[in-house]
């Protein structure tokens, strides 16, 4: 069974989430809403859906996700019971109605293979509920490693994890979980193969409150963009080929042109060509730096 976890906050387009399930052609599924001591109260909402679905709702007696949004999912995923699969779920996105029907009809050939993260077609909605995105579907196994250098995009909600190895790994805790989601892809999957299902859409939402839409935190998600190639350099290198670690260098140095006031930045990807005893690496990423300096000037 499938437990669908809601770190819910927001009540703006929550109703669109629930009714979402409320419609699923499936119902072997159960919902936990873990309220991060949110001050737009949904019970109201939720009295019209006690009879749609199963669900588990519980508020939370201090907030966590502004200082961590991995220890609120964390903490919301401790409210679930014995479901082996799990989803964490936008209180903003929205599912396609056959979304689990698709899950349990692929699932006896996900067990054959041993895969561990399942993940969904997707498309961008914005705060109208209006589509501006293309349909992103991706191949049906790939290898997680592979997906992380495949021009695409990525959010939490259109995965669904083997809830042992996310109870095992944990997601890691970079500033507004940005890239968390990502890592947890990578290190759920052993760094293995994901599958996915492309006959059912997850919509996911980007709008003007949401993280993803809100470019007042730029800075932040470039600090978790570095954290997480830094993560990756100094601790799964052994998983990428020579190319690709070559293009994981690449985008942490983009990450500290980006933003050349973070010295640290520049001293913690020196001391990975150290490390690495890359010296022309080093000597590209110094000449990365001098062009786009002269470049602005």
């Amino acid at each position: 069974m499938i437990a669908i976890v809601i770190p819910y906050y927001k009540l703006s387009f929550f109703e669109e989430a629930l009714q979402s399930l409320a419609n699923q052609t499936d119902k072997r599924f159960k919902v936990y809403i873990g309220d991060d001591k949110s001050p737009e109260n949904p019970l109201d909402l939720l009295k019209k859906f006690k009879d749609k679905f199963n669900f588990l709702y519980h508020r939370f007696e201090t907030n966590l996700g502004g200082n961590s949004l991995t220890q609120q999912w964390h903490r919301c995923i401790t409210l679930t019971e014995k479901e082996e699969w799990i989803m964490i779920l936008g209180d903003d996105d929205v599912l396609e109605e056959n979304t689990i029907e698709e899950f349990y009809k692929k699932l006896p050939e996900i067990k054959s293979e041993g895969i561990n993260v399942i993940r969904y077609a997707t498309q961008i909605f914005n705060e109208k509920s209006n589509t501006n995105s293309e349909i992103y579907y991706h191949p049906t196994k790939e290898k997680s490693t592979d997906f992380l250098f495949r021009k695409s995009r990525s959010s939490l909600s259109e995965y669904i994890f083997l809830k042992e190895k996310v109870l095992k790994i944990g997601f890691v805790d970079f500033p507004l979980a940005w890239y968390s989601d990502v890592l947890g892809v990578l290190e759920f999957s052993d760094f293995g193969t994901v599958f996915t299902i492309n006959e059912s859409v997850i919509k996911i939402r980007v709008s003007s409150i949401s993280i993803s839409g809100n470019i007042i935190y730029s800075k932040k998600k470039n600090n978790s963009r570095f954290d997480f190639y830094y993560y990756l350099l100094s601790n799964k290198k052994r998983f990428f080929s020579k190319e690709q670690q070559e293009e994981l260098f690449l985008k942490i140095a983009n990450c500290y042109i980006n933003d050349k006031k973070r010295i640290p930045f520049f001293f913690k990807i020196s001391w990975l060509y150290i490390k690495n005893l890359s010296i022309i690496g080093f000597s590209k990423f110094i000449r990365l730096i001098l062009f786009y300096t002269f470049k602005k000037k």
